[in-house]
């Protein structure tokens, strides 16, 4: 297929289009019933299990959806990804999160260079620094120990890494590492933010840790200037060396900022700020919080399934399986939102974390070339922790709305519960709805059978099913460092397929740059209008009445602002 061309423009996606009146005559009651057909949608790898059989799907779709890869070369643009060609190519740079999780013998080129020399050289930088902090040789301007730190950042400098510390704060090893120890997150400019972030934190025992690659994000530096000034006037300013490091290549702002560059970790323009948890915005503040040994079995079970991303044919492939499904959905079935619904509390924060990587990469509206895209690409993603969730969106998953479901189940706890004279385990009975909600959303419940159970007449079109509606199942084995590290990579690998097959660059952001700029002109317009009282102009009629109404309610604040760190 010609760069220029459309992949909608293809005999294989036209196939597809006319398979969709096929499917539309079934439903998953039948397809279901064929034991053969379900078999066939069971894929397992490394104890990951995936479960398919559950899409409106039959191997003729899965056989046609294969076709559809070949003719947008998706096995070649896997490899060119790995190969560390320029496939970001409206920014002209290699895609190789896969090189900071690669083994220290691995050879990834980019741009003629082996890069998996530097990623290590960072990685060793990191475990000796942790280690350092975290044993006390390493101690802050009063010779305290630095036992709790803050990590600023914004985007994917801290919705991955969030994530990962979220899951890993109730593992058992990650436990007894961690104890003693705090790692918070701080990334909305909103001051409340900042309040809540420092609230019961000593300065002494304080170590920041500022995400920016070019040290100019506005938001990640307003934070960093306002816990600057935090530690400064506790502790005065010659303690910021002691207290600050950062993840930065932009060592003249880092030192111009106060902050020894020898303390600065460097990452690469490869690494899109959403693919970055691997890398020292996410492995240096965990590292801190959890010990590099910890941290190194995420990195190992990231890498496990990018060997397998990369080498596995498709019919086995998780990634690839997940992308096609998504596709199927999304672009053919006329889906565009998935719900991301893990049956365990320690992965609450990755939903909204996908969300970003999803949406981030693949919300765009023409493809790589510039061709306006004649179908919609993009997944709408959203979830929330089963049970919680249950109790919250799931009558618009039963009853309204066809929104395909990620179930995300785990065989062991990481916390168990055995109550003496309860029928199950706390964990049998969270997984008891993991394994019910995917078969009710499947076959739904029809109205014979309510009538056969006696219920009114007048409630029977109020609990009527339609079911047919569509979810996979992925059970891990575990919630270890390990299994955390390949759920992530699934999900980053799963992204990049569906961006090949639409045709898009899945690796580029332009759409958040607009209200950026945006936001700099009203930062003017409130500075110049707080300090010499000019009126706001400049703007359309509904935004200069609110900015308006905004200056004239906050009129208290004065003109010539002191210092003020926030209190609670």
């Amino acid at each position: 297929m010609a760069s220029s061309a459309l992949i909608s423009d293809t005999q294989q996606w036209k196939d597809l289009k006319a398979h969709v009146e096929d499917i539309n005559k079934t439903h998953l009651r039948d397809l279901l019933s064929d034991d053969k057909r379900c078999q066939s949608m069971l894929v397992e790898f490394d104890d990951i299990l995936l479960d398919y059989s559950r899409q409106q799907a039959t191997p003729e779709t899965i056989q046609k959806l294969f076709e559809l890869a070949e003719a947008a070369s998706l096995k070649e643009k896997i490899i060119r990804m790995y190969s560390g060609e320029h496939i970001n190519s409206t920014e002209n740079r290699s895609v190789l999160h896969v090189a900071l999780r690669a083994s220290r013998d691995a050879v990834i080129q980019s741009d003629g260079q082996n890069v998996v020399p530097e990623v290590w050289k960072v990685l060793d930088k990191i475990q000796e620094f942790s280690e350092q902090i975290r044993n006390g040789s390493w101690v802050g301007a009063t010779g305290k120990a630095l036992k709790d730190v803050v990590a600023i950042g914004i985007g994917g400098s801290f919705l991955g890494p969030l994530f990962v510390h979220t899951a890993l704060q109730t593992d058992p090893e990650a436990v007894e590492s961690a104890r003693g120890r705090q790692l918070r997150f701080l990334a909305n400019v909103d001051p409340i933010d900042v309040a809540r972030n420092i609230t019961g934190l000593n300065p002494e025992t304080t170590l920041v840790v500022v995400v920016s690659k070019t040290f100019t994000t506005a938001e990640t530096m307003l934070n960093a200037r306002t816990l600057r000034e935090w530690i400064s006037s506790a502790l005065g300013p010659s303690a910021v060396a002691k207290h600050m490091v950062a993840v930065s290549t932009n060592l003249t702002l880092v030192e111009k900022f106060g902050i020894d560059p020898k303390n600065a970790f460097a990452f690469w323009d490869w690494v899109g700020g959403r693919y970055s948890v691997c890398s020292a915005v996410g492995i240096l503040p965990l590292s801190l919080q959890y010990g590099f040994s910890v941290i190194e079995k995420f990195l190992r079970g990231a890498s496990s399934i990018d060997q397998h991303f990369y080498s596995q044919p498709f019919e086995s492939n998780i990634p690839v399986l997940l992308g096609l499904l998504s596709i199927w959905n999304v672009t053919f079935l006329g889906y565009p939102a998935r719900a991301i619904l893990p049956y365990s509390q320690a992965l609450e924060k990755f939903a909204p974390h996908i969300q970003q990587v999803s949406m981030e990469s693949n919300g765009k509206g023409v493809s790589i070339d510039g061709v306006p895209l004649p179908f919609e690409a993009g997944e709408i993603d959203f979830g929330e922790p089963g049970t919680n969730g249950q109790h919250s969106f799931y009558q618009l998953i039963h009853q309204g709305r066809v929104i395909p479901c990620d179930f995300i189940g785990v065989v062991k706890s990481q916390q168990p519960v055995f109550l003496k004279g309860e029928v199950v385990s706390n964990h049998d009975e969270l997984m008891s709805n993991y394994f019910a909600q995917s078969d009710a959303l499947a076959y739904g419940k029809t109205a014979e059978q309510l009538q056969k159970e006696n219920v009114s007449p007048h409630l029977i079109p109020h609990k009527t099913f339609s079911g047919n509606r569509p979810s996979l199942s992925l059970l891990l084995p575990s919630l270890n460092a390990y299994n955390i590290g390949q759920l992530l990579a699934i999900y980053e690998h799963r992204i990049a397929v569906e961006g090949f097959i639409w045709g898009i660059n899945s690796f580029d952001q332009w759409g958040v740059e607009l209200g950026k700029s945006l936001a700099t002109q009203v930062r003017k317009q409130l500075n110049a209008s707080r300090t010499k009282g000019e009126p706001v102009q400049g703007f359309n009629f509904s935004t200069t009445t609110m900015l308006t109404r905004y200056l004239q309610a906050s009129s208290d604040v004065p003109a010539d602002l002191p210092t003020v760190l926030p209190k609670i």
